[in-house]
């Protein structure tokens, strides 16, 4: 039975299909972990510390030996994607209730659910697409995408715009695991390739965990507003991401295009941080839904409007399939480790 492969065929399978069946487990057996115990409930409870350990294991993903084109192409999607997420929250506090939209077409839409759905590339989408449409250096250009992982981004963006106050201790909270995975992985390259292997097999456990906090009828009834933000991230990320291709990072705008997706990791961001911030704790459920929508949403679209790009604007140099990625090579690691968990 091709289980693995059946499950890779749905964009985002990895990390959907697993959140998917632990919606269902929440939906039609709520109090199956307590009714279990022991390890069962700590596998359908533990969404953090399982993130926890996949955070470190991206940051000893990165290299920071890469090459400065690289470097550059990547610092330039990132920035740009942090910027449109944090204007878009500015814009949405002003017009969007603090609790978000209760009732009506959009229900279940908030600052905390366009602010994780817009902040994380989806860094695995992204390096395939630049495999077969892009440069080495823009198929490499994955290499900065870790740093959106997890809540920190989300979080800087919420706090500076006011929608919500953390402690600085909490901003250390959510950023050291993955800054010490980080240093040990460009102190040893052994330990960069060890931690490296751990980042795919752990996206379908957090999946799962992160599903048995969900219950499929928040998702039914924000499924409108899913796909609203879904195509809102292609329009309002996909542009800007565009222009800085073309104008900062030397590129004709594929890669821009083909960095507007929402990353599957994003998820889990709404859960984590509803547990550090009461308030916004009301609208957890309802974000993760919306993000969860956008990322299935946005993994099938941008595929096919970065092909249509590519063909009308032409590429300078393809990227053969059996060339090694700069930054893989530079990592020691094998190239499937482009895939990063962010689908």
């Amino acid at each position: 039975m091709e289980i693995q492969k059946t499950i890779e065929r749905v964009p985002g399978g990895l990390m959907l299909i697993p959140l998917l069946l632990g919606a269902c487990v929440h939906t039609f057996a709520p109090d199956a972990g307590k009714y279990f115990g022991s390890f069962t409930n700590g596998l359908m409870t533990g969404t953090v510390p399982i993130l926890a350990v996949w955070f470190f294991c991206m940051g000893a993903t990165i290299n920071l030996k890469a090459t400065g084109v690289v470097l550059k192409k990547s610092g330039t999607l990132v920035v740009t994607k942090i910027l449109v997420a944090w204007v878009v929250a500015m814009v949405a506090t002003r017009f969007l209730p603090p609790g978000g939209i209760q009732t009506g077409l959009f229900t279940g839409l908030s600052v905390l659910a366009l602010v994780t759905a817009m902040d994380m590339t989806n860094g695995g989408l992204y390096a395939a697409l630049m495999q077969q449409y892009g440069t080495q250096e823009e198929a490499g250009a994955f290499v900065l995408t870790s740093i959106e992982s997890g809540p920190l981004v989300s979080m800087l963006i919420l706090g500076a715009t006011g929608v919500a106050v953390f402690e600085p201790r909490l901003f250390a909270g959510a950023v050291l695991p993955f800054l010490i995975g980080f240093a040990l992985g460009n102190l040893d390259a052994n330990l960069r390739e060890f931690f490296g292997r751990c980042v795919h097999p752990l996206i379908p456990f957090f999946g799962f965990a992160l599903g048995c906090s969900i219950d499929l009828g928040v998702i039914a009834k924000s499924g409108f507003t899913g796909v609203f933000v879904g195509v809102a991230v292609i329009i309002v990320t996909g542009i800007p991401l565009i222009l800085a291709d073309k104008f900062i990072g030397g590129g004709n705008g594929t890669a821009g295009l083909a960095a507007s997706s929402t990353a599957g990791a994003a998820v889990a961001n709404p859960q984590i941080i509803g547990t550090m911030v009461p308030e916004l704790k009301s609208m957890a459920d309802s974000a993760t839904a919306i993000t969860a929508t956008a990322c299935l949403l946005t993994a099938i679209l941008v595929p096919i409007l970065t092909a249509m790009w590519a063909r009308k604007h032409g590429r300078r140099q393809q990227v053969s399939a059996t060339a090694p990625s700069p930054v893989a090579s530079a990592a020691g690691s094998p190239p499937k480790l482009a895939q990063d968990g962010h689908f």
